[in-house]
This record gives structure tokens, C-alpha cells and sequence, in this order.
């Protein structure tokens, strides 16, 4: 419930509020993530809603992990070992970003949250998606392009990390999760990019 909660918060709303006194939602995609903030106020705004929204996935997971320790939990029927903890928490921040309560259940696509939850369980891993996904972005000009790119190769990544015993199966079975919520939240951005009409990187962000 706190990694939900601590997820929900709509970084890209305050900042946007506090700086331009605007609704970031009436602008470009309407989200309230990174690139939207980005496009819409700037680079500053942008970088702060990009260092908050992967706080927002982080800090649930390592407090997840710290909490839980050497022992176990029950949620829901299930037991959870600290690295199960991480995950469920990290997860719930996820959701929480997409699915705000504070915003009528309605938010940003998760990726970059997902990303700090995937550096706080498995750092590794998390740096090579990121430097990744930035490559596919900087190559292409799409951020979303490189969003999912980034998502899905967590799967590629960690699948060998796991068969190795390098890391456990709960943070496969976070990246197969994530990668999912990802496509699912960019749907229209993968029909535009399909269409040839997704916007690019220095391209503003009109008002809805």
C-alpha cells in the first residue's frame, strides 16, 4: 500500500503547477511523466520529473527489501522473502504512476518508475536497459521507441542473469510484468509510430 501510494504521487502535475501554473494533462499526450513535462515546460522541468519518478519506483523496493530483512511477509496467501518484497513493492509504485488515486486513477506510462525499481533490485540490469533505451531515443528521436525497447530488454537481460543463479526469478518475473504494462500504456504510441505521426525528440507539446 505505501509503494502504491508513494507511486501515485503526481510529480509531473506539482511541478508543472508550480512552475507554469499549468495542468500538464491538458498538454501534449496529457500524461504526467517525463517526456510530457519535457516537451511542455522544459529541461529543467523535465529533468527534476525524471529523477522523482524514478525515486518513486526506488525508494518502495529498497525499503521493501529493508523492511522485510531476514524474514518473511504474508500478502494476500502468499509469503514473500525480502527480494518478493522488493518486487511486489516496486510493482505498486508502477501501478500507483500509471493508476493515480490522486488523479482519478489516471497517470504517466510507468517507465520511468519502473526503471528505479528495476535499479534498486538489480542495479546491473537496470544500467544496461537504460543505457539502451537512451541509445534506441538518441538513434531514433522517439522516446517511446526507446521506452519500450528499454522495458522488453529487461526480459532479455535478466533471463540469463536468473538461469545463472545471478539473481532471482522474482525480478524475471518484475521485468515480464513491467514489459507488459509498458506496451500496454503505449498502445496509441505504437499505432503512431506504425502511421509514421509520433512526435519526436525537440518537437513541443501543444495544448489538448
Amino acid at each position: 500500500m505505501l509503494g502504491y501510494l508513494i507511486g501515485s504521487i503526481p510529480f509531473g502535475l506539482i511541478i508543472g503547477k508550480l512552475r507554469r501554473g499549468i495542468d500538464i494533462r491538458e498538454y501534449g499526450s496529457g500524461n504526467t511523466g517525463f517526456t510530457n513535462v519535457l516537451r511542455t515546460i522544459g529541461v529543467k522541468e523535465g529533468a527534476v520529473t525524471l529523477v522523482a519518478d524514478i525515486a518513486k519506483g526506488a525508494i518502495p523496493a529498497l525499503l521493501g527489501g529493508t523492511i522485510i530483512g531476514d524474514s518473511t511477509a504474508e500478502i494476500g496467501g502468499l509469503t514473500f522473502d525480502d527480494q518478493g518484497a522488493q518486487v511486489v513493492a516496486a510493482l505498486a509504485a508502477v501501478i500507483g504512476h500509471n493508476w493515480s488515486v490522486y488523479l482519478k486513477f489516471q497517470g504517466g506510462k510507468g517507465v520511468d518508475t519502473s526503471t528505479g525499481g528495476l535499479l534498486a533490485i538489480s542495479p546491473v540490469a537496470g544500467l544496461i536497459c537504460m543505457a539502451i533505451a537512451i541509445s534506441t531515443m538518441l538513434k531514433s528521436r522517439y522516446v517511446s521507441l526507446g521506452s519500450i525497447v528499454g522495458g522488453c530488454c529487461s526480459i532479455i537481460v535478466l533471463a540469463p542473469m536468473v538461469a545463472q543463479d545471478y539473481e532471482p526469478v522474482e525480478y524475471l518475473v518484475y521485468a515480464v510484468i513491467v514489459a507488459l504494462i509498458i506496451i500496454l500504456r503505449h498502445r496509441d504510441n505504437i499505432e503512431r509510430l506504425r502511421n509514421g505521426t509520433e512526435i519526436k525528440i525537440g518537437q513541443k507539446g501543444e495544448r489538448r
